[in-house]
């Protein structure tokens, strides 16, 4: 039987997508869209050694969320159409948060709780990436191996951070960045719209309006829109069945919900009002604490 003690290669996924260094931006940010993947490991093109981690939050900072955005100011003279062209290892993490294959699933969360990450790619004695391991993983297997109690308004997030249906883009990039947060319930005139999340933002530039403007390098008008052009385009909108619960749900419902509808995130509402916040990350922290 799995359990935490177990080698993370138990629950890791095996056959790893990756990227050479020398992938375009362009081309990273489509293979995510594509693949529908967070984050995924950058690799040395000829030995698969991993060099660095790309996730949508990266992508979000280089289109105008935070510091990467110098990076079209500073090398590209502004124009986005050129420095959507340069390699990914640019705006690639290169201090990453990897772990061997020897080590325990324990070891995995206890690690991935301590950086802060909300992936980890697992490497051999080589540095060749060989599995990755997501939050989700860790919570369907502690979902099995826990015992799931409690209710929700014992453990959400109350102070939750929101934006405006009709704030700009750009705003939702950089509250993202600046809070660290992955997601945004949006909220007009006290009613919960929807979310947006990373994912979200890199599909309108992979494949919304501001993949069109791409072209001609101004993508100020696209990031200038309000965050509604992204809830009402269901190309991009991943996001149109927002999981909602109310305050006194038990948690084991939302970790069924959760796993079976592929969400990482639960709003939690009362009389129309959003009250909380329940992620993946928070569902992994309370099993893996509770005794």
């Amino acid at each position: 039987m799995v359990d935490l003690n177990s080698k993370v290669t138990e629950i890791a996924t095996r056959e790893v997508q990756t990227l050479p260094q020398t992938a375009t931006i362009m081309n990273a940010m489509k293979f995510m869209m594509n693949k529908n993947f967070r984050r995924f490991p950058i690799t040395d093109a000829g030995t698969k050694r991993l060099r660095g981690v790309i996730t949508a939050t990266d992508f979000v900072n280089f289109f105008g969320g935070g510091e990467k955005h110098g990076i079209i100011r500073n090398r590209y003279d502004g124009n986005l159409s050129i420095a959507v062209n340069a390699e990914v290892k640019e705006i690639m993490e290169r201090n990453v948060v990897a772990i061997s294959k020897e080590e325990s699933i324990r070891d995995l969360v206890e690690l991935m709780f301590e950086r802060k990450v909300g992936g980890c790619p697992v490497v051999d004695e080589d540095e060749t990436v060989v599995g990755i391991v997501t939050e989700r993983d860790i919570l369907k297997l502690l979902a099995k191996i826990r015992r799931i109690d409690g209710i929700a308004s014992e453990f959400m997030t109350k102070k939750v951070v929101t934006i405006r249906a009709r704030d700009s883009i750009e705003t939702a990039m950089k509250t993202m960045i600046s809070k660290k947060f992955r997601r945004l319930p949006v909220i007009e005139d006290g009613i919960l719209l929807g979310i947006v999340t990373t994912r979200e933002i890199v599909a309108y530039f992979a494949k919304g309006e501001a993949f069109k403007m791409l072209e001609c390098g101004d993508v100020s008008e696209a990031i200038r829109k309000p965050v509604s052009t992204i809830l009402g385009n269901d190309e991009i909108n991943m996001h149109r069945e927002v999981l909602i619960f109310p305050k006194e749900v038990l948690i084991s419902q939302i970790v069924s919900s959760m796993l079976e509808k592929g969400h990482g995130v639960a709003l939690i509402v009362e009389r129309g009002r959003l009250e909380g916040i329940i992620t993946e990350k928070d569902l992994v922290k309370f099993l893996y604490e509770s005794s």
